[in-house]
């Protein structure tokens, strides 16, 4: 197999509508991507296998879907009005801005020589807007530029809704926003992406063994999905890497440039798993304060509730530690085309083949007719695709566009776990008549072929789906 490089899997994801480059017709946005027919099914995907394991496979955790467009204040006390932005600096030659931290030294100026660069300044990551027809200052409010605030100023909503008892989680996945400086690598760096973000609000004190209990769980969901162990990689962030807000967090890191010589600049994350203490809670609470990292103290003089939990234990209010789990989907979505992508020469052609799980695969069967100009052959295909989908609920194609073979291989591509054939034998036409009401399924990843009754389809499938 050759090694994997992110220009295959663009290639890819353009050719078979996986994703498009966002406004497109109008000659594209920068940092934008359209998840076309099969890349919306393989995102569904991904964010459904991690609902079903955060929250319905737990009896600890409550779902939540906040709005995007938050009031200015939520933001204010979070500190990203003060703090959320990345170092920015300008090329004086050829007037390019760039993320400070992201400068690549060797890079040449497009003006000739090397870059000029200005000294770094901070640069606000969040878009603003305008709420209501007056655009003035009291007026103005921001694309969230993550989903967890939303999560901590409902947790007195969710605690008195649910009776919960700490340790509970809240789960959210939803659409974040920010203006980045330079987004890049495809859809690892963009303006407009999805999050699946957990806040598990614990007693202090036990916050450390959750933290590790939640880093396990959650590389784990990874591998259990087909991420291969070495590809992903534990770090634990040093003290002067830590957010302001963290005690601790521990990034997951995954191998998405694989062509890169320095195998250190190979991985990138793709989760991040933080101790996040009291520090949420305390600054939006009635009372609170935001303490910033210069050390400068913003009270809370807007809040309307305190967020604290009654311990009736201790009998005393305590303001629970959090422990967060954040992802991003699509970096998620590209960590498993990367990995699921292989290239094999099977009868001296190259056969390209997506080794997803079949829980995140698009397709989960495509069914195909030995002879698209034979009416029974194509009713009996049509039916069997219908029952699959509509009866089993697993997304199922027809395809009559190409030769049996040729069929085949774009299935593979695009990861497909199974192909059904249906064949003159199918109807009782061929040479034996064993094998009427039968028909030949495939296996994507080792192409073995197996004849099955058509009345036992959904039970064989099941077995090899499972839960997808």
């Amino acid at each position: 197999m050759s090694v994997v490089d992110l220009d295959k899997i663009i290639s890819l994801c353009k050719r078979r509508g996986f994703l498009f480059q966002g406004s497109d017709q109008y000659g594209g946005l920068q940092g934008t991507w359209d998840y076309g027919p099969l890349g919306v099914e393989l995102k569904n995907n991904v964010k459904r296998a991690w609902w079903r394991r955060m929250v319905y496979e737990r009896d600890d955790m409550e779902g939540l879907d906040c709005a995007i467009l938050m009031n200015r204040l939520v933001l204010k006390y979070s500190g990203h009005e003060d703090t959320f932005s990345d170092p920015m600096v300008d090329c004086r030659k050829c007037k390019k801005r760039y993320r400070a931290d992201h400068v690549d030294p060797t890079e040449k100026c497009a003006e000739g020589g090397t870059h000029d660069l200005t000294e770094p300044r901070p640069f606000n990551l969040m878009f603003k807007t305008t709420v209501g027809p007056v655009a003035d200052d009291d007026n103005i409010a921001y694309l969230r530029p993550e989903t967890a605030q939303g999560i901590f100023v409902n947790f007195k909503n969710v605690l008195d809704s649910t009776n919960r008892k700490v340790p509970f989680g809240i789960a959210q996945i939803g659409k974040a926003y920010r203006n980045e400086i330079t987004p890049k690598n495809f859809i690892f760096r963009v303006r407009e992406f999805e999050q699946m973000e957990i806040e598990f609000f614990v007693k202090p004190g036990t916050d450390e063994d959750w933290h590790r209990r939640w880093v396990e769980d959650r590389y784990n969901w990874y591998v259990q999905l087909g991420i291969k162990p070495e590809n992903l990689r534990k770090y634990e962030q040093k003290a002067a890497e830590l957010a302001h807000y963290a005690k601790a967090t521990t990034d997951l890191l995954y191998r998405f440039f694989p062509d890169r010589p320095d195998e250190g600049k190979q991985f990138d994350e793709v989760e991040g798993i933080a101790n996040r203490t009291d520090f949420d809670l305390t600054c939006h609470s009635k009372g609170g304060k935001l303490v910033l990292k210069d050390g400068t103290v913003i009270p809370n003089q807007h809040a309307v509730n305190k967020l604290t939990w009654f311990d009736h234990e201790t009998n005393q209010h305590i303001v629970p530690y959090v422990i967060e789990p954040s992802a991003g989907v699509d970096r998620a979505t590209l960590a498993f085309l990367v990995d699921a992508y292989h290239e094999e020469t099977v009868n001296d052609e190259v056969r390209v083949v997506l080794r997803l799980h079949p829980e995140l695969s698009p397709i989960k069967v495509a069914v195909l007719p030995l002879k698209k100009n034979h009416d029974g052959i194509v009713k009996t295909a049509k039916e069997i695709r219908q029952t699959l989908q509509k009866k089993c609920g697993w997304r199922s194609v027809y395809d009559d566009t190409a030769g049996i073979g040729k069929l085949y291989r774009r299935q593979d591509e695009v990861g497909t776990p199974f192909c059904i054939t249906v064949d003159f034998d199918t109807l009782g036409q061929g040479k034996d008549p064993s094998l009427t009401d039968t028909v030949t399924v495939r296996d994507r990843d080792t192409m073995a072929q197996e004849r099955v009754k058509i009345a036992d389809l959904p039970t064989y499938l099941a077995g090899r789906l499972g839960s997808a």
